[in-house]
Formats: C-alpha cells, sequence, structure tokens
C-alpha cells in the first residue's frame, strides 16, 4: 500500500463494534474517500496525490471490504446497510476532528455518500457520487440492457448461501472478470498490478465474499426500503451535489443519470466521462478536471 499511497498514514476507529481501516493523507479541508464493490480504498490511489495537495484526504474501507471488520448480519440486513455504513464513516471523521466534510464515492461508497447526505446533512459541504444512479431508480427503472449489466444485483442479494457457494470455488476469477466486464475496454489495462493484488487479496476470503453479498442483500431490503420513505416524502439532498458517470459505465444504460438526481437533489450538475464503470481509474485526469473545481467551490 505504501507504493500506491506514500507520504500517508494508517488508522483505525471503533465504532459500534465494527473496526474501521482508513488511510489518511494531505492537508486542507476534510475530503472523505469513499470506494466501492469490490475494491478498496487503493481504487483512489491515481487520483490521491492531486486530491492530496489541496485536501486532508480519508480514505475507509467500508464494513465487510478491505482491512475493516466484517459484522454478523441480521435478519432485516441493518448491519450492512448503508445507513450503518455512513455511521460508521461519521464516528470515523468526527474522531479525527472532522464535524463537517466533503464527500466522494464511488459505486457502493455513493450510496453510503448519498445517504449520508440524507440522514446527516449538517455533516456533509458536498457530495459527489461517482457513476451510480439512487438505488430506488436502480430496483423500480430495470431495463433489459440494465440488468444484463446489473445483473449482480440480484445474484449477490439471493439468500444465503447461493452466491457464496457459486463465487467461493474462484473468487479471483469472479474479481477479475466482474471488474473487466464494467470496464469500457472490457479488460484489466486501466488497473494498476498494486491495486489488482489489494482487491484480490480482501475479496478472496470467505468472510469478505459472504460480507459482500450482505451488502447487495442490504440494498434489495433496508437501503432501497429506506430510500422508498425519503422518495415518497419529497425528501432531498440539500448540499451541492456532482453527478459523474461513465459514458460507457453502468448509470448509462439508464433514461439520464442527471435528470434521476435532479429528483434527488436540490442542487446537482454533471456530466459523463469517458470511461467504464471505474471512472478514478480509467480515466483519472478528466475525473479531477471536474472534480477539483467542484470541490474547491464547496469544500470548506
Amino acid at each position: 500500500m505504501s507504493k500506491l499511497f506514500p507520504g500517508t498514514q494508517e488508522y483505525r476507529h471503533r465504532h459500534a463494534g465494527v473496526e474501521i481501516f482508513a488511510r489518511i493523507g494531505g492537508s486542507g479541508p476534510p475530503l472523505l474517500l469513499i470506494h466501492g464493490f469490490p475494491q478498496t480504498h487503493a481504487m483512489w490511489h491515481k487520483v490521491a496525490p492531486d486530491l492530496m495537495r489541496r485536501f486532508t484526504c480519508v480514505m475507509p474501507d467500508l464494513r465487510g471490504y478491505g482491512y475493516s471488520s466484517c459484522p454478523v448480519n441480521d435478519a432485516k440486513n441493518e448491519a450492512y446497510s448503508k445507513r450503518a455504513m455512513a455511521q460508521d464513516l461519521v464516528a470515523l471523521m468526527t474522531s479525527l476532528g472532522h464535524d463537517r466534510f466533503s464527500v466522494v464515492g464511488h459505486d457502493r461508497g455513493a450510496r453510503v455518500g448519498y445517504r449520508m447526505a440524507l440522514d446527516l446533512p449538517d455533516t456533509v459541504s458536498c457530495l459527489t457520487v461517482l457513476d451510480i444512479v439512487p438505488t430506488h431508480a436502480m430496483w423500480h427503472n430495470f431495463t433489459v440492457r440494465l440488468a444484463m449489466k446489473t445483473y449482480h444485483w440480484l445474484m449477490l442479494a439471493q439468500p444465503h448461501p447461493l452466491p457464496e457457494m457459486l463465487i467461493e470455488p474462484n473468487p479471483v476469477g469472479y474479481l477479475d472478470y466482474t471488474i473487466a466486464s464494467w470496464s469500457k475496454s472490457k479488460d484489466l489495462s486501466a488497473f494498476s498490478e498494486d491495486a489488482l493484488s489489494d482487491y484480490r487479496m480482501h475479496y478472496a476470503t470467505p468472510e469478505h465474499i459472504h460480507a459482500t453479498c450482505n451488502d447487495y442483500r442490504a440494498g434489495a431490503t433496508y437501503d432501497l426500503a429506506a430510500d422508498v420513505v425519503d422518495h415518497a416524502a419529497g425528501r432531498k439532498i440539500t448540499c451541492p451535489t456532482l453527478a459523474l458517470w461513465g459514458t460507457a459505465g453502468i448509470p448509462s444504460e439508464t433514461e439520464g443519470p442527471l435528470e434521476t438526481w435532479h429528483e434527488w437533489c436540490e442542487s446537482v450538475e454533471g456530466h459523463g466521462i469517458d470511461s467504464g464503470h471505474f471512472i478514478a481509474e480509467e480515466n483519472p485526469q478528466a475525473t479531477l478536471d471536474t472534480l477539483i473545481p467542484f470541490l474547491e467551490r464547496h469544500a470548506h
């Protein structure tokens, strides 16, 4: 990891019985960077140097991922809900002295970020979501093309032990296939070997396979229910929001990512990036070119 993130330090914080690992570096206003599936905080390594010159970057591993704990799940899947994950990260940031901060999230991490902005609006000064539309929109607007691209939403959410049983015999093969299939190039050429090694090492253990399935089980149950309540109440994200997506990414199969985010945000801007799903690794410069000006306007 030191090769990917020179000049950073490791930090661990325990909250509600769960230990959260984070890597911290840089100086300036606090910025929380939240990874997605099936990755770890290592996904930020290409954009971190530029961001750390301007911001104090806190890059955690979500519960169930990387070096963080894999708690026992519960009948409601609350333990792996985005609400629980958001509370972990607010506690982490508070322990570092950051009561209000900017949030950038990719994939599952972006779902944690927007849930945090809805539940705890005083903590999030601005929000950036990378290559997602809200969980409510995903589940309510499936098309054949979207379902084929995001089959894992349905497969990983199946009751234990079905997805675990299918993945455990060859987890590295499944991870490599999954990441490649969501990239624009349909291969692993955009990913550094050091980052891939980190993703493979963590994902290959049965406890992480189970935890990440629990993440998707929560997506189909607890997380969707939380979105339904907010959508019905007309509750919106109040902080300035930036939505970026890959032109060959997952939301590109929807009717319009920015239009969807307008339904959920009081103030949102954004556009597509020439990339697949992993825009921070496939096209880091284009990501930074939009992200840094947005953060510099709104971070404090």
